[in-house]
């Protein structure tokens, strides 16, 4: 076992009291340490090396990858929002030789067959060998091209959850509700390691109940009735299910009173929409992380908060400016990408821009997508973006304006009745609060929301924006100049 892995667990022997829930199935800090116990032994006994976990969130979901972690074998979470073909390149491209989850036409396809074991078992083709210490692999779903595998060892994982625990504890949160799939990174570390971490209840259910249904859409009623029933102290959300809990709270939509702790990241936020939120008395705290670096590396937290940040580096970290403005960051990260040369350097290059004020972290936007306009300004659209769907009329946004005089702008209307005139009306207010050179100058009214199976954002709703500008390329070119 890895010397982190054992600090975690010598840290849950201290523990009392529930540690995860899922309706009225409950685990004692004690039955959790048998069952992973059990199922760690199991796995070293069949021999597996690599384990993709294909389950729903719940209390199978948390105790197999907490087995996982105990045995020292390799955990690949399969998120169920990837694609089939994305799911299949996982599978294949993590040389997984034993899945946990429903035998399925794609788990026949990758050669899984059910053993008596109850688990799913093949010998792979082909392995490409992990760098040492490798304890995960998640898949990043990229803007272009096939998922990448980010390996991760016990230190990275945990360094984050030791750093959230502390982060954590003016709120003295007893009770996180998992609102993320578990297979994403950031509920994985500071939903369920770091609410361990600090002897807290762990609520699980199932993503139904959460409200998620397929790939991109979501029930906030499911939500707003799961809340009520949990009570929980902590949740972790994206900025649009933020959006979506905001504007229900403004509309009279009562929220639990037990709420300590909020944290948002994923995407970019706009202040206006933690203004909104402070006025509700919704404690939400913006953060910021990338899975290279295990997820979170900066916070705001009850003792150091400013909006329109995403917080100070966490105490696991150090972070620092390239000379382009680029975020580098020092500490426990990913041990390099599956297949390919292993991370190199003390720094890691984050590609995402940004200053500090005061300490405090302010993100311009991904290096990759800034452009520059015709004037030689440069412009990062996400900025742009996340002030136009933050007006009622506006649910999804691109902006467009590389070489070009004036920019121009994509949006998706929130309500299949909105009017030009609204769309308009929104685009004004917007253009107000920006400077000339970043103003949205000319747009377009999408004909159909982007989605992933029209191949417009990526499975968690990231713009993809070579296949926008495919798309839209005709259109944008016959705006006036």
């Amino acid at each position: 076992m890895q010397p982190a892995a054992e600090r975690f667990w010598t840290a849950l022997d201290q523990h009392a009291g529930i540690a995860l829930s899922e309706g009225p199935r409950q685990l004692s800090y004690a039955e959790l340490r048998h069952e992973v116990a059990a199922r760690a032994s199991h796995l070293q006994q069949l021999g597996v090396q690599r384990v993709a976990l294909a389950l729903d969130n719940g209390l199978e979901w948390a105790l197999w990858d907490l087995a996982l972690l105990r045995a020292g074998l390799v955990c690949v979470p399969l998120p169920a929002f990837f694609s089939a073909a994305q799911q299949e390149h996982v599978l294949q491209h993590a040389g997984t030789d034993c899945l946990i989850g429903t035998a399925s036409p794609l788990s026949e396809r990758c050669g899984f067959q059910q053993t008596a074991t109850g688990l799913l078992q093949r010998q792979p083709d082909a392995v490409t060998p992990v760098p040492p210490g490798t304890l995960k692999i998640t898949y990043t779903s990229g803007t272009t091209g096939q998922p990448k595998g980010v390996c991760l060892d016990a230190e990275a994982q945990l360094a984050v959850a030791e750093s959230l625990r502390q982060a954590s504890l003016p709120c003295d949160v007893r009770q996180h509700l998992c609102v993320l799939p578990l297979a994403t990174l950031l509920e994985n570390i500071a939903g369920l390691y770091a609410p361990l971490l600090a002897g807290a209840r762990v609520e699980l259910r199932p993503l139904a109940e959460i409200g998620f249904s397929g790939a991109a859409g979501f029930e906030l009623q499911r939500l707003l009735v799961t809340l009520q029933t949990s009570q929980p102290h902590s949740l972790i959300l994206l900025p649009q299910l933020l959006l979506a809990l905001v504007s229900a709270a403004e509309q009279g939509v009562p929220m639990p009173t037990s709420l300590r702790f909020i944290a948002v990241g994923g995407g970019r936020v706009a202040p206006q929409l933690l203004e909104r939120a402070e006025r509700l008395g919704l404690p939400v705290f913006e953060g910021y992380g990338l899975s290279e670096c295990a997820s979170v590396v900066c916070l705001n937290t009850p003792e150091a908060r400013r909006i329109g940040t995403v917080g100070r580096p966490l105490a696991h970290v150090e972070l620092r400016l390239a000379d382009d403005g680029e975020v580098l960051v020092r500490g426990p990260h990913m041990l390099g990408y599956l297949g390919e040369p292993p991370q190199v350097g003390e720094w890691l290059p984050t590609g995402d821009l940004g200053h500090f004020e005061d300490g405090f972290l302010i993100l311009h936007g991904r290096k990759k997508h800034q452009f520059v306009t015709a004037y030689g300004r440069n412009v990062n659209p996400e900025w742009v973006e996340a002030e136009l769907v933050q007006q009622a009329a506006i649910a999804q946004a691109w902006l467009h304006g590389e070489a070009l005089a004036q920019n121009a702008a994509v949006l998706v209307p929130r309500r299949g009745d909105c009017s030009d005139a609204e769309l308009r009306a929104a685009v004004e207010r917007v253009n107000a609060g920006l400077p000339d050179y970043a103003r949205v100058h000319h747009w377009l009214r999408a004909a159909e929301p982007f989605t992933a199976s029209n191949g417009l954002v990526t499975a968690n709703g990231r713009l993809r924006r070579n296949a926008l500008f495919n798309h839209y390329q005709s259109a944008i070119n016959a705006l006036p100049s």
